[in-house]
């Protein structure tokens, strides 16, 4: 009962992330649109930077963007802060729900680093707020005068945690970490810098002050530090279930692939929003391109494939060692009532129909069994693979 408690809760925490994910990312990308499409015309407001018309629903909107804020404030005006709020605040009670409450079975695997849950949790909530602290000491740092130099060295350091968390984690958390680690830093912009920052120009208009444009300078910088990091954030959080993505030795190395494509994508839709053309807006396709073939062709590469001579008799007593104990229609394992995802080991009909799976989780990573509970060995992992590779053959 307890399983399928944590089930339910899990959805229903995952649903409200994807909502609330949706409602942040739609307005983030709104609004870098906006600040491209925006055009400096006669009559405009002195201050006004630029402005722009759009239709939709069948009515129009003009829109006007200040250099630094109006003259006087208006009575009603619009903060978007709670769609990030919301969705680090759902993030972090999936991870909780997820990976913190099942510790033992997806965020630790014992062959990797030897922790009980508690420290495993703790060592989680620690990189989440270190992660912050150095993004943000980086981004205070002489290097913000220097932007693109400045993130190349965030480029670097988010490929070198993605390294760090695949010697702490499991192979599944390690990769859903980097995400995390990302997702908390761009929240904490808006939490820490953005909306502050706004919040000191509007004080200064209330009390009849100038505001100082270098608030606004500062939160224009970590907004588009989210807007590059938007889209890799989103394939990391939504790669749980392909464990080509988080599975290879060399997992950072696909991390640092999905960064370039991410980037170069917003780098195309951030120039063709604002109007550029030529070989301005002609590159990053080709090069998105390339990075993602190279992607494909890397995971399906492994430094320590091989191939044995098997029994097929010791090949099943692994299955029904190693797997049965979770994947059959009465599991024997404590954790669960039913088979997870319906899956069934119980015959060779059932093994051979999810054979290309089985690999994928126990094969090629160690993400199955769950944390490795059944302590599964390389070996047996091997001449699991060269059966199942062979079509499971009963004899």
């Amino acid at each position: 009962m307890e399983t399928i408690l944590q089930e339910w809760v899990s959805l229903f925490v995952r649903w409200a992330h994807i909502i609330s994910a949706i409602g942040w990312i739609g307005s983030s990308f709104y609004f870098m649109w906006l600040d491209s499409s925006l055009k400096k015309r006669a009559g405009l407001p002195d201050g006004a930077r630029g402005d722009s018309w759009s239709v939709h629903g069948g009515g129009f909107y003009h829109v006007v963007k200040y250099q630094v804020a109006p003259d006087e404030m208006p009575d009603a005006l619009k903060w978007f802060k709670w769609e990030s709020y919301a969705t680090w605040l759902t993030g972090f009670a999936m991870l909780s729900a997820t990976y913190y409450w099942g510790a033992n079975g997806l965020l630790i695997d014992r062959e990797v680093a030897n922790m009980n849950a508690g420290q495993a949790i703790t060592l989680s909530i620690v990189s989440l707020i270190g992660g912050w602290f150095f993004y943000d000491k980086l981004c205070k740092s002489f290097l913000r005068k220097w932007p693109t130099v400045l993130f190349g060295i965030l480029f670097v350091a988010i490929v070198a945690a993605s390294w760090g968390f695949s010697q702490m984690f499991s192979a599944r958390a390690a990769w859903l970490h980097t995400g995390a680690i990302i997702a908390t830093m761009m929240t904490g912009n808006v939490f820490f810098v953005i909306i502050p920052n706004t919040k000191i120009v509007v004080a200064d208009l209330k009390a009849g002050r100038t505001p100082d444009a270098k608030y606004g300078e500062i939160a224009k910088l970590r907004s588009t530090h989210n807007n590059y990091l938007t889209l890799p954030v989103i394939l990391m959080m939504i790669s749980n279930h392909y464990p080509m993505t988080y599975s290879h030795p060399y997992a950072w190395v696909m991390v640092a692939m999905v960064l370039i494509i991410g980037a170069v994508v917003r780098i195309f839709y951030n120039r063709h929003e604002a109007g550029v053309h030529g070989f301005a807006v002609q590159w990053q396709w080709p090069v998105v391109a390339v990075t993602a073939i190279a992607l494909i062709a890397f995971s399906m590469w492994r430094p320590d494939q091989k191939t044995v001579d098997f029994d097929p008799l010791v090949a099943m007593e692994i299955v029904n060692n190693r797997c049965v104990t979770c994947h059959s229609a009465t599991p024997t394992s404590e954790m669960f009532d039913a088979p997870p995802a319906g899956i069934a080991f119980d015959n060779l009909d059932q093994i051979r129909a999810q054979a290309s799976k089985i690999v994928a989780q126990s094969v090629l990573s160690n993400s199955m069994p769950l944390g490795n509970i059944t302590e599964m060995t390389d070996e047996e992992r091997v001449i699991l693979g060269s059966w199942l590779r062979a079509g499971a053959p009963a004899e």
